[in-house]
């Protein structure tokens, strides 16, 4: 029996370079791990300058508006990107107190939303009691990032990004794996 593969069976196959980047990701993720406040003061010095990109292509896209009211919104808020940036390259640790307060927010606010649709989806779901698991954690890791605010600040942010890329990593290196079993 012959085997017909596509373009992307192929490049499941030829994962030399995935396995690479998987295992950088790995490493990457247990540095984060290791160093957690390093980790958090780089990725808020990364959104910062996302949000730096972010707003001179709005004050430029402002500038390519027609009619008074499109540009003026636009401009406000490109130079609102732009501000937002800048305060926080040039202080990253109140960057990183701001990012993890919104993400003990966002989270909390998740779980809350997750919880309520749990009872929504009990009837038509038979799963719907790990939306409701999962709700409940996101609301207690809300609780805790609020409950040590600002002391967690330091190092919850970059343990967090540290987890996900060492489970990024992980998976990316196992799943091409056993795709690359599946198809031999």
């Amino acid at each position: 029996m012959r085997v017909i593969e596509s373009e992307t069976d192929k490049q499941v196959v030829s994962s030399g370079w995935t396995n690479a980047i998987a295992i950088l990701i790995i490493v990457l993720g247990i540095i984060a791990i290791a160093f957690p406040f390093f980790a958090s003061v780089a990725s808020t010095l990364l959104f910062g300058w996302i949000f730096i990109f972010a707003g001179i292509t709005q004050v430029a896209y402002a500038f390519q508006s027609r009619g008074t009211g499109r540009v003026i919104g636009k401009l406000i808020l490109g130079l609102l990107y732009l501000l937002s940036g800048i305060l926080v390259v040039v202080n990253p640790f109140e960057g990183v107190l701001a990012l993890t307060l919104v993400l003990g927010i966002t989270i909390f606010v998740q779980g809350v939303i997750q919880v309520s649709m749990a009872f929504q989806m009990r009837r038509i779901s038979s799963n719907w009691g790990l939306m409701l698991v999962s709700g409940i954690i996101g609301i207690i890791f809300g609780i805790f990032i609020w409950s040590n605010f600002p002391f967690n600040a330091v190092w919850l942010i970059g343990t967090f990004i540290g987890i996900n890329l060492l489970f990024d990593g992980v998976w990316m290196l196992t799943l091409h794996s056993g795709q690359r079993r599946a198809l031999q």
